[in-house]
């Protein structure tokens, strides 16, 4: 198979339709609009999801969903991230000086289940993680 041999499949492509080219052409005189109505004018379109004036579709339904500010701001990190801390304290602000976090996030928890050093975690732990941090030799401080 060669890039110059490629061909569309019989019948897939068909030549456009030439309208406005006579009474014999099959679309003269009205070119396949009709008679008629906004669809036959020049210019005549609606706004998608438009009713006729009826309240749309998308303005009945009721709106769901809720995304959250704080989400935006939270995140989580793994205790094996932890690990590459050199701060004797592991707090929010050292998380930012060694550049594991990005200052987008004002909150975070961390969470994960193996800890191989002694870490002084001065953030929000989840249960697994405070007992990974406390069976290696570390501590939490509230």
């Amino acid at each position: 198979m060669h890039l110059n041999t490629i061909q569309a499949n019989q019948g897939a492509v068909q030549p456009a339709k030439r309208v406005g080219r006579g009474i014999g052409s099959g679309l003269g005189k009205t070119c396949g609009r009709g008679h008629k109505g906004q669809k036959s004018r020049a210019g005549g379109f609606r706004k998608v999801g438009f009713e006729g004036g009826q309240n749309p579709l998308q303005r009945r339904v009721p709106k769901v969903g809720f995304r959250s500010r704080v989400a935006l701001v939270t995140t989580e990190i793994n205790l094996r991230t932890l690990e590459k801390c050199t701060k004797p304290v592991i707090d929010i602000q050292a998380l930012y000086a060694e550049k594991l976090l990005s200052r987008r996030y004002k909150r975070v928890k961390v969470i994960g289940t193996h800890c191989t050093k002694p870490l002084v975690v001065s953030l929000p732990v989840t249960p697994s993680a405070r007992s990974a941090i406390e069976a290696a030799g570390g501590s939490i401080k509230v």
